[in-house]
């Protein structure tokens, strides 16, 4: 199956320090987690030394990553635009240019009749660039943008970057006429800025010890950040802060949030220093969201339905008891939020496992019978694109499945026609029709039907031969919904089965599916992947020995576990980023995110019920002296939400734990120095870890020829 190495290097061996926790009666003894300190030189010289032994075992693998590298750059069109979405006097977009990593944000000015450039013809006359990524990443290793906004009068430009990946903004506002820099003074915020009406004051986000966004900020552009002034500060540990603005740009948003409670103010854009003002006072378990629209607002809101209802309420609204029936969620619906434009309001919502729009035409003072968005595709993806104006008589959606490239599409709100405007390019003969997708049903544990998508090529046969990968995320309601890849195209020419489990905690199926698989139900999340992996075999789909497991982040938590509890279903197992420390993490409430963290997971400082479950299934808590597949975990030093230190301790104790041999299923480190929770910066540099992550999962599947 896998290539083998003549002489297989020796893997590095963490030194054991043991430090002692002891919670509920439990004295437990960690050896690894000395490895947290990544100020102590020792931590980050262990980094190196593993990322020298993965080279050194990885080294045959270096022309297979470079055929993945040049094949998923071979299909993308580098210099490409987007399609321009008009705001004001102008149309705004982005660009790539070929050999750049990274894009340029442009204008150019809207002309009549209102026609919107064409995306084919290069950049459009009059073209004004707002900031060319490239210029601004400069000899950086690592560039990301947290926030790039124009004021209401299209004179000045906010944008804020992170230059080493944790998540920290250094902010700059520029005049678009004469390009000059107007001020740089604010550093290490969080995300969201926005611009107050006349363009002479910012908000801004700042971030506590553990990086929570927990206040605001208006400061006057050119001036000392001394005398800004705080118009808010979140004292509650668990609620995060969110700033916005409304479409019409009457008003300034703030949402506080935390995993189970929203609560969400506006102020008036052209008086930003009166005090923001409650839409309505949190309440335990109270989760909305708001949409001004004129002189009322509009809720979607769980106040009387698990899954979400819309309500409406005057402008002036400060309390639940204000709203009033709009439209109520039907049987396997999830209302998820509303935009509104003058003719319709448009509704996104998951109707069936699968995101959904719904149109609400206004009638005078009121509002006609729904309707919904349709495709020819079962399975697929769909959701509003960026629509600034409420007098659009066209919305622009953005559609997209397994096999089918995205594609911006305008939808008509008065008679539901829709018109292609641009489908992604894919290169090299692409052709959609010798792909194909479909959705299987697992049974799990407990009788639970899981949905899992399935992606193959054409021809596949189902005789139980293909290699495999699988991948889940599980975590926070967030849905593994449909999504093109030109990468993965690389997977499916060689003959690979890609299956996605829609396990339960992930948000597929509603909001009673992610209540199902988290807290004291988390266990479910295992139980789902572990049922569709077998499925996967019992139909044929793949060979019993060569299929593998892909997870990141809380994903790489559910691989992790997966892996302890049955090792046996997998070749290989890829966990990015991975969460696999959780109870570690959890009992440690001065770390970044834990406090946030305890409605998803639950607190087993305060709970011993949560604390038997947490350590039942943490990864790095339930290593057997038994063998694994071969295991891959990627990290990054500088990434904020899951610290590297997490796969560190994961892949020492591994190693020091399982009964495999090394050579033939070797467990590797890799940490990128310079990148942070996403990876590495750049969309080449980004193709780069892409081909050399699956180079390492096709080999281990026997699967590194085109077949």
């Amino acid at each position: 199956m896998a290539a083998e190495i003549d002489a297989a290097p020796e893997p590095p061996v963490a030194p054991i320090r043991p430090q002692v926790r002891e919670h509920h009666g439990d004295r437990v003894l960690d050896p690894y987690e000395w490895l947290r300190d990544t100020d102590d030189p020792a931590v980050p010289a262990y980094l190196k030394a593993e990322n020298a032994y993965v080279d050194a075992r990885t080294a045959h693998l270096a022309p297979l990553r470079a055929r993945l590298y040049d094949e998923i750059k071979s299909r993308v069109q580098e210099t490409d635009l987007s399609v321009p979405v008009a705001s004001g006097p102008w149309w705004y977009y982005t660009r790539t240019v070929e050999g750049h990593q990274y894009a340029v944000h442009a204008r150019c000015p809207l002309t009549q009749p209102r026609r919107r450039p064409d995306t084919a013809a290069g950049p459009p006359p009059g073209e004004q660039v707002l900031l060319d990524g490239n210029e601004a990443a400069g000899d950086s290793e690592f560039f990301a943008i947290g926030a790039l906004t124009v004021s209401r009068d299209h004179a000045r430009l906010a944008y804020a970057v992170d230059r080493t990946g944790d998540e920290r903004f250094d902010l700059v506002v520029r005049d678009l006429d004469t390009g000059a820099v107007l001020d740089n003074a604010l550093t290490g915020i969080g995300y969201g800025v926005e611009f107050a009406a006349d363009g002479q004051e910012v908000f801004y986000t700042r971030l506590d010890e553990a990086w929570r966004p927990y206040q605001v900020w208006r400061h006057r552009v050119g001036t000392d950040p001394a005398g800004d002034v705080l118009t808010y500060q979140e004292d509650d540990e668990r609620f995060w802060l969110g700033l916005g603005t409304s479409r019409d740009e009457r008003w300034l948003m703030l949402a506080t949030g935390s995993k189970l409670t929203t609560e969400v103010r506006l102020l008036p854009a052209d008086r930003p220093e009166e005090p923001w003002q409650v839409v309505a006072p949190r309440r335990e378990g109270l989760d909305y969201d708001v949409e001004p629209a004129g002189d009322r607002l509009l809720i979607v809101h769980n106040r009387d339905h698990l899954e979400s209802d819309l309500a409406w309420a005057p402008l002036t609204s400060t309390s639940s008891d204000d709203w009033r029936p709009l439209l109520a969620s039907g049987p396997g619906e999830r209302f998820l939020g509303v935009d509104a434009f003058d003719d319709a309001l448009v509704l996104s919502l998951r109707r069936d496992g699968l995101p959904a729009l719904r149109v609400i035409p206004r009638q005078g003072d009121g509002f006609g019978d729904p309707w919904d968005v349709t495709f020819p595709e079962p399975i697929h993806s769909v959701a509003l694109a960026d629509n600034p104006e409420s007098a659009q008589r066209e919305v622009l959606l953005t559609y997209e499945s397994f096999i089918t490239s995205r594609t911006m599409l305008d939808l008509d709100l008065a008679t539901g026609a829709q018109t292609v405007v641009k489908r992604q390019p894919v290169l090299g003969g692409f052709d959609a029709t010798h792909y194909a997708q479909h959705r299987a049903w697992a049974t799990s544990a407990d009788g639970t039907s899981v949905p899992v998508s399935i992606v193959t090529r054409a021809d596949a046969a189902t005789d139980g031969r293909a290699p495999g990968l699988l991948t889940a995320y599980g975590a926070y309601e967030i849905a593994s919904d449909p999504y093109f890849s030109v990468a993965r195209l690389s997977l499916l020419d060689r003959g690979v089965v890609f299956a996605v489990a829609h396990v339960r905690g992930g948000g597929e199926m509603g909001r009673h599916w992610y209540d199902d698989g988290k807290l004291l139900a988390k266990q479910h999340s295992f139980d789902d992947t572990i049922s569709a992996a077998r499925l996967l075999v019992a139909d044929g789909w793949v060979a019993p020995d060569r299929l593998g497991l892909e997870g990141g982040s809380a994903g790489g938590l559910l691989a992790g576990a997966v892996t302890n509890q049955a090792p046996e279903l997998f070749a290989v197992v890829h966990a990015a980023v991975p969460f696999v420390d959780a109870l570690t993490t959890m009992l440690r409430p001065d770390l970044p995110l834990t406090i946030g963290e305890w409605e998803e997971w639950g607190n087993p400082l305060a709970d011993p019920q949560v604390y038997a479950a947490m350590k039942a299934y943490t990864p790095y808590e339930n290593i057997a002296a038994r063998p694994y597949p071969s295991i891959l975990a990627t990290s990054s030093l500088h990434d904020t939400r899951v610290f590297v230190t997490e796969p560190a301790k994961w892949v020492a104790r591994l190693r020091a734990t399982v009964t495999n041999d090394p050579a033939a299923a070797p467990i590797l480190l890799r940490t990128e120095m310079a990148a942070g929770h996403g990876g590495r910066s750049g969309r080449y540099a980004a193709w780069e870890q892409i081909a050399w992550e699956w180079a390492f999962v096709l080999d281990r599947l026997g699967a590194a020829e085109v077949s």
